[in-house]
């Protein structure tokens, strides 16, 4: 008894605490790169032309389901280093969250894709140059609602009109994590743009855990006014 209470004790104190949570990041970094692989490899190969956005688009959709499990791992694992399963945790939550996932990234992805295209090429399609900011501010509000809308179906179990429904009521509900998700993904914008989208996918656990930070206001409402 006396050498299990000392055990626990040792899981229970800040540097192990501290020590949990880096293997945690780092098991959890390396299956984000392992369940994104198959879309990560042919992304960096393809030129950064506005025709290879739909192809991009393509390759994206592996990233919904792996940013949805990364959440639903970091969220849920303890960080107790006697029970420490962060691998299990991520592929329960893959598998759970799998469907409603893709039901709200591929549509995010085409709408996103279309934007691009019409920004890319407005000038073929006649539009004048004024719709540009329309159109970015569409693709901005598009983009945030999909990230509360990936955090919400990541977490809990909701039907997808009611995820997308809340996603946007916490769009105006919840104004500091809409601004903290705007610039997580700016930052993502620009290191992608100024490095490679390599360089993101190294941090990728820590990008989704400063999401599900950033978001917590959203999910501690949620699980109060919305689960009960």
């Amino acid at each position: 008894m006396s050498a299990a209470r000392t055990w626990r004790q040792f899981g229970d104190g800040p540097l192990s605490r501290i020590t949990s949570r880096v293997y945690i990041l780092l098991v959890v970094e390396l299956l984000l790169l392992l369940t994104t692989l198959p879309g990560l490899l042919p992304l960096l190969l393809l030129g950064r032309d506005p025709s290879n956005l739909p192809l991009a688009a393509l390759f994206l959709v592996p990233l919904g389901p792996a940013i949805s499990a990364a959440l639903y791992a970091l969220h849920h694992q303890r960080t107790d280093l006697t029970d420490l399963r962060p691998a299990s945790v991520f592929w329960r939550g893959y598998r759970a969250n799998l469907s409603g996932v893709l039901r709200v990234w591929v549509p995010t992805l085409l709408w996103l894709t279309v934007l691009a295209l019409n920004l890319a090429y407005r000038g073929a399609v006649g539009l004048p140059g004024w719709w540009t900011v329309p159109l970015v501010l569409l693709g901005v509000g598009v983009t945030l609602c999909a990230a509360n809308a990936l955090v919400i179906t990541s977490l809990f179990d909701f039907r997808t009109r009611d995820v997308l429904r809340l996603a946007v009521h916490f769009l105006v509900r919840t104004p500091g994590v809409t601004v903290g998700n705007a610039l997580l993904v700016a930052a993502a914008a620009g290191i992608t743009a100024v490095l490679s989208e390599a360089v993101l996918a190294i941090v990728g656990s820590v990008a989704v855990l400063a999401l599900l930070r950033v978001s917590d206001p959203m999910v501690r409402l949620t699980r109060e006014e919305f689960t009960r």
